[in-house]
């Protein structure tokens, strides 16, 4: 299976999770708010925080099209709201990366895209709205850096068509399965979808996950996701239209740490493990006598059984077939361990 690299960090199936803490618009406009949402981040233990690029006149006319049911205001208020300026998106990169993190961020416009090459980002990350604007596609993969794409609202059959556009670019890229309804249902995250891209694609695929908490998240690694993307805010308390479905500081933790568990437990096959091996040696039963025996005495039930410690030469699976029925080479006292030797 390929993969994909991010600066220094390398998203594939030989590799932890990387896992996307996405701050999106919950900074509300606020250069403050945005760095507190980057140490809280850090805190939680993340290598990657996403940001997105709105620049309103580029990306939307103004309408008063709201967005669903995710909020009651006008769509472009949001994001006229949520707009951070070119001076402070910049800074936000710098302090991002001061901590040692990635950032990452989404442009919804051609100009969004050429300010975030000028700020020498390591990659772009495309949301599900903008993967099948095959112009704006071209466009980015053009600049050649990585593009994480989410496939949210789309068929396997419009997925092929940007997997195209991008690879005529000769970009790298991976994609995200992603359920674009907020938020999302257990029913509705269809994890299948990504073994069925990956199979598709033969790209690394990771999840953008819009349930109510992480556990779908923490699942999908066992599904083969390498990449897994959430909403996150410091408080829930907080206004904005994606908060309510953020996850928070412990639960972030919570994310890092049980991704990477199964990602450390998945695969494999079955079998004895050498660790196991003390664990066998209490907790297996061998064959003893429950009685006395006298030299020539058949054994059998009234006689011998099968008990711990595992430690005896012959084992409890071959106590009906193997010794039940020969007779004693010696007289043996009760409860000692049968030998070998000691069968006729």
């Amino acid at each position: 299976m390929s993969e994909i690299r991010l600066g220094n960090r390398v998203i594939g199936e030989d590799h932890p999770p990387l896992v996307i803490a996405e701050v999106g618009i919950n900074h509300e406009g606020s250069y403050d708010k945005a760095t507190l949402l980057v140490d809280a981040a850090h805190s939680a233990g993340a290598e990657c925080v996403k940001f997105q690029c709105h620049i309103s006149e580029a990306e939307m006319l103004e309408t008063d099209m709201k967005p669903g049911e995710i909020s009651p205001e006008r769509l472009w208020d949001i994001i006229k709201r949520c707009e951070l300026t070119e001076d402070e998106e910049r800074r936000v990169k710098a302090y991002v990366e001061s901590k040692g993190m990635i950032y990452l961020c989404t442009p919804f416009s051609r100009e969004a895209a050429d300010r975030l090459e000028a700020m020498d980002v390591v990659g772009f990350k495309i949301g599900s709205g903008e993967t099948n604007h095959i112009p704006l596609i071209r466009h980015v993969a053009r600049k050649k850096r990585p593009m994480l794409v989410s496939t949210g609202m789309n068929d396997l059959a419009s997925v092929r068509e940007t997997v195209e556009a991008i690879r005529g670019e000769g970009c790298p890229f991976m994609l995200f399965h992603c359920t674009s309804t907020y938020p999302s249902k257990f029913s509705e995250m269809r994890l299948g979808a990504i073994a069925q891209m990956r199979d598709a694609f033969g790209v690394p695929i990771g999840l953008s996950d819009h349930s109510p908490n992480v556990w779908t998240c923490i699942g999908a690694v066992a599904y083969g996701a390498v990449a897994l993307e959430k909403h996150f805010t410091v408080t829930r308390s907080w206004p904005g239209p994606d908060v309510p479905l953020s996850i928070e500081p412990d639960e972030l933790k919570n994310l890092i740490e049980g991704s990477r568990a199964v990602w450390e437990a998945r695969g494999g096959a079955k079998g004895v493990l050498p660790n196991e091996k003390p664990v066998i040696d209490f907790a297996y039963a061998s064959v003893v006598t429950i009685a006395p025996v006298k030299a020539g005495e058949t054994f059998g039930l009234p006689n011998t059984w099968a008990k711990r410690p595992g430690t005896g030469e012959i084992h409890a699976r071959d106590l009906e077939s193997k010794v039940w029925g020969r007779k004693a080479a010696r007289d043996l006292p009760a409860d000692v361990q049968v030998k070998w030797s000691d069968l006729a």
